[in-house]
């Protein structure tokens, strides 16, 4: 499968009332998402660009197509608007992700989610506990952690010195600062302090692989942890030692056997 040709595709679709950009990403001669489809959802400052080649590479290896869009008010979907509701992650899981999945054809999802797009993944899987053969998540949050949020501080910091905000226009042009807020307001903001999602995941009954860096600096083990014993279906984790926030990038090699092998065990 490793020598799988690919076709790549882009369009715009309507999802959650907003224009969303889609890349697809199809085995060649076969342009349909009509079987397993990996359906790839960044992170909270993320866009199809930032995953770089990491879809392709697991496409080859699997020969299965996927899609991978920008957010609303990411890349090069429709501007966000500021600020964010309480329950933003919920909207998306449950408002927009089934539209886009809809629009594109995709009838058996295998989610991967990365940070915000994990937990998109663990709400959406929650809700419709029937649609996806499988979820695999990446430094997924299901509640806040002082971490976390130590973490974002620093990201501030970083926004404020450092040519961070060049890098981050190179993928959401002049969405970035807006971007950027719009994601370290929301999770600095006194009433968000409360949120998590724990209670829904006994809901989840597909099966799920959690990753994280055991390095990461936006949450512990115990998000992790969390994940796997409150899941009501076969769920595993994968720590990975040395690697931060980011394994499909920091471990791209082992983050891509393992997530390849688990998708061959359940999403046939």
């Amino acid at each position: 499968m490793e020598n799988t040709e690919l076709e790549r595709s882009y369009c715009d679709i309507t999802a959650g009332g907003h224009r969303l950009r889609v890349q697809r990403i199809f085995p060649q001669g076969r342009p349909d998402c009509s079987g397993p489809t990996l359906v790839f959802l960044h992170e909270g400052l993320g866009s199809i660009g930032q995953w770089k080649g990491f879809p392709s590479k697991l496409c080859r290896m699997l020969g299965l197509p996927a899609i991978v869009y920008d957010r609303w008010g990411f890349g090069a979907s429709d501007p966000l608007v500021l600020p964010r509701p309480h329950d933003y992650l919920q909207q998306e899981a449950e408002l927009a992700l089934p539209e886009v999945l809809a629009g594109c054809g995709v009838e058996r999802p295998v989610l991967i989610g990365h940070s915000d797009g994990g937990t998109i993944a663990l709400l959406y899987a929650a809700a419709f506990p029937e649609r996806p053969l499988a979820c695999i998540t990446e430094a997924a949050h299901v509640f806040v952690e002082a971490l976390s949020l130590d973490g974002i501080r620093q990201a501030v910091a970083l926004w404020q010195d450092s040519d961070f905000p060049l890098r981050l226009s190179r993928y959401h042009g002049d969405q970035a600062e807006t971007v950027f807020r719009g994601w370290s307001d929301t999770w600095l903001r006194h009433d968000f302090r409360d949120w998590k999602m724990v209670e829904r995941l006994p809901s989840i009954t597909c099966p799920l692989l959690a990753v994280q860096g055991v390095e990461d600096h936006y949450g512990s083990p115990l998000q992790v942890e969390t994940i796997v014993t409150h899941s009501a279906g076969p769920a595993e984790a994968l720590m990975l030692p040395a690697c931060g926030h980011s394994p499909h990038h920091e471990a791209e090699a082992p983050v891509l056997r393992a997530m390849a092998a688990f998708i061959r065990r359940f999403a046939n």
